[in-house]
């Protein structure tokens, strides 16, 4: 396969075949188009994802291997779990977007240039007014200590970005987004790229093409739209 990077029209939404994405840097697959929500649940709903860096063009990208949680093999160790039943923190689904969007962008332990930006905040936040991105906040009395957000189409959902200012606080958001898709027997969450955070809590790296399996088959669950309304969730 030529390794021609492809780049998108400025209308037609349509996305090259995965097997057009690069080995080298590993999964990228297009370059250029717009954030606009139409666009970004096209890419979502074909397991590609934007991330790029100021003065980049917009990047998309379809990796192999792709990082994953099953649900079923999420990991919850002693010391955690302890922590759970001891915790002062409060679990919400969807009650600060735009306060969880913007902490994530500006994560003190981030050792490197955001690569939420400007345009990706306004773009996620248009998503989610729009009810397609969602976050889970933990707070601590009425303090937002943690948080995470990503991508839903009925049952696939992508992690996109997660935070912390108090201990555990993003692994609590982990472990209650889980417990929420167990509800509707969602299999697996998207989390794109392999780290050390993730791979502590039950992430793997699956073939693109198994990846792509487990997205077609959440992407045929069906699921209520009242399933995503904010509201104070059990952990």
């Amino acid at each position: 396969m030529s390794q021609y990077l492809y780049t998108l029209d400025d209308k037609e939404l349509a996305f090259p075949p995965h097997q057009f994405a690069l080995n080298e840097p590993n999964g990228l697959i297009a370059m250029g188009g717009d954030l606009s929500p139409e666009r970004l649940i096209q890419a979502y709903s074909n397991g590609i994802f934007p991330w790029f860096n100021d003065n980049d063009p917009i990047l998309w990208w379809s990796p192999d291997p792709r990082a994953v949680i099953k649900i079923a093999d999420l990991k919850v160790n002693r010391s955690l779990k302890k922590f759970i039943n001891k915790s002062p923190y409060r679990v919400t689904l969807n009650q600060n977007f735009n306060q969880v969007i913007a902490q994530c962008a500006n994560a003190p332990f981030r050792n490197d240039d955001t690569w939420i930006l400007p345009d990706m905040l306004n773009a996620y936040r248009l998503l989610h007014q729009q009810g397609f991105a969602h976050s889970v906040e933990v707070w601590h009395d009425n303090e937002l200590v943690g948080g995470l957000y990503g991508v839903a189409i009925n049952g696939f959902f992508s992690g996109e970005s997660m935070f912390y200012t108090k201990t555990n606080a993003s692994k609590i958001a982990l472990v209650s987004l889980i417990n929420l898709l167990k509800l509707i027997e969602v299999e697996f969450i998207d989390c794109q790229i392999q780290n050390p955070f993730l791979e502590s809590m039950g992430a793997v790296d699956i073939s693109r093409d198994e990846f792509l399996q487990l997205k077609s088959n959440e992407l045929n669950r069906n699921v209520n739209k009242d399933f995503w309304l904010n509201r104070e969730l059990t952990w």
